[in-house]
This record gives C-alpha cells, structure tokens and sequence, in this order.
C-alpha cells in the first residue's frame, strides 16, 4: 500500500513539473495594433545592424562573443545605412560595386540575373527584448551556399504574366502577391555587372532590409515554403551578375 502510495504522488509530482515546464513556454503574440508592429520591425532591424557586419565576401556574418578576429569590421549600423521613407533600408559596400555598372529601374523594365541570399524575420517582443526571434525565421531563397549559381528574376522580385494570367484567384492575379515592393525599391540604389559569368567567384555588393510594411505585411501571399510570411521582414545580401531590359512580352502591364 506504501509502494501505491508512492507511486501516485511521484506521478503526481512529475505531472505538476511539466505542466510548469509547459506554462514556462510562452508563444508570440502578434499585436493587434499595425503601429506597435511597425514598432517592432524598427528595433529589431537597428539591433541587426548592430549586431552584424559584412566579410571579406561581402556575407552578412553575426559578431562573436569569444572570437576576437571580427573586432575590426564595421557593425553595419556603421556602414552608411539609407532609410528609405517607405522604411526600406539598403547598405552599399565600398569597393563591390562595378564601375561603370548597368542601372537597374524600379518600373518593371530590368530583368536581373542575381546571386542572392534571401532571409525573414519576425521581430517579438520578450520580456522587453525587442529582436529578430530565430524561432520564426529562416531562408527563403539562398543561392550563394545552396546552388552556386546565379538566378533570373526571382518570383519575389518579378513575377511572369504568365503566372498571373493562371492565377484562379482575385488576390493571385495581384503582383502584390508575389512581389516584394522593398527590394524592387531598394535595388534601384545599386549597379548591375555587365552579364558577369556565372563561374565568377561572388563579391556581394550590400544588404537590403525592408520591414514587414514594405513587405507582405498582413495581406495574402504566394506560398512560398509553407510558412506565413506575413509580417516578417526581410534581410536581402545579393550580387547583380547582369541587368538587361525585359522582353516587351514580359513587362508589367
């Protein structure tokens, strides 16, 4: 009788700790006010460029806490940042931009050929930590350490009219569905290689950051890994291999 005794309140106890353990395991709560969002957004991003600079290669790399190798790299934050009205904010490296370089226009008009890392993030708030949270980030596109090679038009940069005029939705047949407006916004301030061969070893030529306002912000998306991109801002460290106008069958309309 002892033994049952025993038994039952061991069990009793383990129940009890985990039920604390899970209480302990608080789940993000995105505000309902736009303002305290946008809020979000902006702390997060200034603490991002505090916290990460830009190598050799022109990859975005986290400062160490115990390694002393980066002390002598610049914290982004201290890389000339332009903020943008629209909040987007983009890095120009020094020396990675070719010179003369092709222009890349904000109209629709350029068809890019990018090597691109392309990054999310959700800004929380814990226990008064404002940050980029990495449990609700990760990678949307990434062809520097995935495929090597470089990419045309990226959907989240131009989507085809082909692709719109199969949409079987109303919000489908929307650019807005598919179109990141903060990086088409943002690559406008770079210059394009002149069809830079695709062998060529990267140089990474800055950063793009557009808040989730300039993003999707809260409207529907295209489904692009099974994850709600919706209030998620997003970190851009490319390479423009080559810019050239877009056949006229493929300009927006």
């Amino acid at each position: 009788m002892k033994k049952i005794f025993l038994y039952i309140l061991a069990g009793s106890l383990c129940f009890t700790a985990c039920k604390k353990d899970g209480d302990d395991v608080a789940t993000f709560t995105e505000p309902e006010d736009i303002a305290t969002r946008n809020s979000y957004d902006e702390q997060a991003i200034q603490k991002f460029m505090d916290e990460n600079y830009l190598d050799v290669q022109g990859n975005i790399k986290a400062f160490s806490t115990t390694d002393t190798a980066d002390d002598n790299y610049k914290k982004l934050s201290q890389m000339n940042p332009v903020k943008l009205p629209s909040g987007v904010i983009y890095i120009v490296r020094d020396g990675a931009q070719p010179n003369p370089g092709k222009p890349i226009t904000n109209d629709g008009k350029t068809q890019i050929r990018t090597m691109i890392r392309a990054n999310y993030y959700l800004a929380t708030d814990t226990d008064g930590n404002v940050a980029f949270n990495p449990a609700y980030s990760a990678t949307l596109l990434n062809t520097v350490n995935g495929s090597g090679s470089p990419i045309t038009d990226p959907l989240f940069y131009y989507v085809r009219k082909s692709v719109l005029a199969a949409a079987t939705t109303d919000a489908a047949k929307q650019r807005s569905y598919y179109e990141i407006e903060g990086l088409q916004e943002g690559l406008q301030y770079f210059k394009a290689h002149d069809n830079k061969p695709d062998g060529d070893p990267y140089n990474l030529q800055g950063v793009i950051i557009v808040p989730s306002k300039a993003a999707f912000a809260r409207d529907l998306h295209y489904n692009y890994n099974g994850t709600s991109l919706q209030n998620r801002s997003f970190v851009f460290n490319f390479e423009i291999f080559n810019a050239q106008t877009r056949p006229t069958l493929e300009e927006k309309n």
